[in-house]
């Protein structure tokens, strides 16, 4: 009798082991070649320098929106929009700007679900200090970035990205403002009409 409860439990726990497993989240997808083809399109967005210094009270967040057209398969062309807060006591600083890109997926290194890439971009930015004279309206912006991007669904990729930035704001002066950056985004890729 006790070896018979004993194989009815077992068979019992082994039925709902059988019915309890659990699939594991996809967490890549081999699809990006179909995805960086001609005529489709990128939009998506990154996210850099967000950060909140507790000694200065300073909070800083800045977003990049971005959407590009492949005109052919590995590279893309668009634009992108630089949008920046820095919130500390007693003001802010509002940053803008807009470039056009070009992007260039390397097809050297690729994998199933992932690639590397170029960015870069040329166009003007700005910024808005509250309550200050210290307002630079229009600047050339100039940047370059290198990237990598990992496909988690058919259209879907998340990146990571390090780039570096130049602001000058009065063209006649010598010196502008630079630095490296790194951000982290994602980007959704929608078939377009194909043009071949």
């Amino acid at each position: 009798m006790k070896r018979l409860l004993l194989l009815f439990t077992l068979h019992v726990i082994g039925a709902f082991t059988v019915a309890a497993q659990v699939t594991t989240p996809q967490t890549s997808s081999p699809s990006q070649e179909t995805a960086i083809s001609e005529g489709n399109w990128m939009i998506g967005a990154g996210l850099g320098s967000t950060n909140y210094n507790f000694s200065s009270e300073t909070f800083n967040l800045n977003i990049f929106p971005k959407a590009a057209y492949f005109i052919s398969d590995n590279v893309a062309v668009g634009a992108g929009v630089t949008l920046g807060l820095t919130s500390y006591d007693g003001g802010t600083n509002f940053l803008y700007g807009v470039a056009p890109l070009i992007r260039y997926y390397f097809p050297q290194g690729a994998t199933a679900t992932s690639r590397w890439f170029a960015e870069g971009n040329v166009g003007v930015s700005g910024n808005h200090v509250k309550d200050s004279s210290a307002d630079q309206p229009v600047s050339l912006l100039l940047g370059v970035s290198a990237g990598y991007t990992h496909f988690i669904t058919p259209s879907v990729a998340l990146e990571a990205t390090l780039g570096y930035n130049y602001t000058k704001a009065d063209i006649e002066q010598g010196a502008g403002i630079s630095g490296l950056g790194l951000g982290f985004g994602f980007q959704i890729y929608l078939p377009g009409k194909t043009i071949r």
